[in-house]
Formats: structure tokens, C-alpha cells, sequence
């Protein structure tokens, strides 16, 4: 397997509500950490890069965040100016209003042409060698695989001419394993790990896109052992937890129901993660974050998230 660090494009991807992005500004700071120039774009505009960073809300030109770090935010209009700009040669100034709703219209009418727009300036950020990496805060499972196959779509509709040219060095990018791979953010419940084997079947199927590993997020670390489990049953029979009250002065039952429902959540989550461990090709590596019991996720957050993953990648 190739190591994740050293790909040159990550995609993060996963259920609304697992900490994509969460996962995504950890792992473009854990690479900046080990001294890579790293650019961190939101495509999703429900994301909040800006809040993990603790910076004022990012845009489409990249801002350094913390040293060796870069944020932004994925802008269709802006990124369609940028294109014309660079590659049709066509001076664009002020607003291209006329323009953008023109390419709404052809975006509706031939899907995938909004998606070139932004996995392409991704792409086109790795071939122009501005950072050594490039991590993509993508669509929820839901919409991704749209993303990751519209360069490969278009290749098979248009097979002549500039469109031709331009969605052929993308797909180079994106079917290249050693460049190119994508992260899928899980926890280990239902919905998450169903949606998750589901991703990983079609983006194996629908696309050319490596699916360089599943980070499970939230593990609940084992609290109590077997041992420790016996001693709850005789501390929770009627003579013990009688003494037990008398000595305490209190009732101990909240805190051994407390107890058992931490065993209970994390036998019940073991569960869900042995299903995922069985529904995916066992290549795929899983890395596991721990639940971190924490109001705020700050920059604090995103660092111990970064040094868990760096743990994970024997980093």
C-alpha cells in the first residue's frame, strides 16, 4: 500500500455528521507537521475548515493557516474564471455573471461539467506542484462518486478536441493509486458503516479513484475488563449494594448503570465495526480515532485527532 502521506491528492469523504471535516483539517495538519506544503480546500459548503483552524472564514485563494498549512474554499464561479483564464487565455474581469448563468444552463443540461470545475482546480493544484499535498474536504457519501467520475464521464462522451485534452490529464491524476486516493470518514454505528460499504462498492465499481483507506472515527476505548465486569454483577446483588449504600452514604446504582452502559456502547459499536471489517475488501486498511469527550472542536481537537492519526500511520 502506498503511504497515505506521500499521494499527492486526498479525497475525505463520508456520512453528514462523522467529522469529515474534522478528519480532513487533521490530516492536512498532521502532513504539514512532517514538513509538507499542504493545501486544505472545502468543497462541501456545509464544511466549517475555518472553525477546526480557529481562522476567519476561508475563500477561494488560498490563506496560510498554521505554518506550512493552507486553506480554501471551493468557489464554482470563481474556479470557472480561473479556468478560462489560464487555460482558454480569455481575460476575465469583475463579476461573470452572464457567463456563470450560461454555464448553469449547459451544467444542467450535460451533468458532471460543474464537477470538472472542482475536482479539476484540485487537479490542476497537483500538477502545477504548488503543495506537496492537496486534501480535499469532498461532498458527503452521497454526492462524491458524482465528483470523482465526472472527468472519466466526460472523457467517454467527448472523444476529440480541448475538452478532450482537459478531462484526460485529470483522469491521469485521478487513476494514478501513488497520486491519488480517497479517505472514507466512518463511526462505528449503523447508518455510517452501512453507507460506507455501500461507498466503497461504488467508488471501486463507478470509478478509477484508489480507495486509500476507511478511518473510523469515535471508538470508544475498552473501559473494563472481563474481571472488572464480574465485580459489577456482585457489587449490583441486593446484600452488596445495600452495604454499599450504607458505607457511601448514597445509592451506588447510577454509577454501576453507568458502567455497564459503557460496556454495552462499546460491545455494541465492536459489533458494527467487525460488519464494516467484513464488508470491505480486506486490502483496504482501517485506521481508528478515539472519541475525544470534548465540548469545543478547535484547533486543540484537531490537533490530538492529527496526533492520533499520526499513531494510526506509524508516523
Amino acid at each position: 500500500m502506498t503511504d497515505l502521506l506521500e499521494r499527492r491528492l486526498i479525497f475525505v469523504s463520508g456520512k453528514g455528521g462523522v467529522g469529515k471535516t474534522t478528519v480532513a483539517a487533521a490530516l492536512g495538519l498532521l502532513a504539514s507537521q512532517h514538513g509538507k506544503r499542504t493545501l486544505v480546500c472545502e468543497v462541501d459548503p456545509k464544511g466549517d475548515l475555518a472553525t477546526s483552524y480557529e481562522c476567519s472564514p476561508t475563500g477561494f485563494t488560498p490563506r496560510e493557516v498554521q505554518p506550512g498549512l493552507w486553506a480554501m474554499s471551493m468557489n464554482t464561479e470563481e474556479s470557472l474564471r480561473e479556468y478560462l483564464k489560464l487555460n482558454l487565455r480569455i481575460p476575465v474581469a469583475g463579476r461573470i455573471g452572464p457567463l456563470a448563468k450560461a454555464f448553469d444552463f449547459v451544467a444542467t443540461a450535460a451533468p458532471g461539467v460543474k464537477e470538472i470545475l472542482t475536482v479539476g482546480k484540485l487537479c490542476w493544484e497537483v500538477r502545477e506542484g504548488h503543495y506537496d499535498l492537496v486534501v480535499a474536504d469532498a461532498s458527503a457519501t452521497g454526492h462524491i462518486v458524482g465528483q470523482l467520475s465526472a472527468p472519466q464521464g466526460i472523457n467517454e462522451l467527448v472523444q476529440v478536441g480541448l475538452v478532450r485534452q482537459q478531462t484526460g490529464w485529470m483522469l491521469d491524476i485521478l487513476s494514478d493509486p501513488a497520486l491519488t486516493g480517497l479517505c472514507i470518514v466512518a463511526t462505528p454505528e449503523e447508518m455510517p458503516v452501512s453507507e460506507t460499504i455501500d461507498l466503497a462498492a461504488r467508488v471501486a465499481k463507478e470509478t478509477t479513484v484508489d480507495l486509500a483507506s476507511i478511518i473510523v472515527n469515535r471508538v470508544l476505548p475498552e473501559l473494563f475488563t472481563t474481571t472488572e465486569e464480574e465485580i459489577f454483577d456482585r457489587l449490583c446483588e441486593p446484600a452488596v449494594a445495600d452495604r454499599l449504600e450504607e458505607m457511601a452514604g448514597g445509592s451506588p446504582g447510577p454509577i454501576l448503570a453507568a458502567a455497564r452502559l459503557a460496556v454495552t456502547m462499546r460491545r455494541t459499536r465492536t459489533g458494527h465495526l467487525e460488519r464494516l471489517r467484513a464488508g470491505i475488501d480486506p486490502s483496504v486498511p482501517l485506521l481508528y480515532l478515539p472519541y475525544l469527550f470534548a465540548r469545543a472542536h478547535g484547533l486543540r481537537a484537531i490537533r490530538q485527532v492529527a496526533e492520533a492519526l499520526g499513531a494510526e500511520l506509524g508516523l
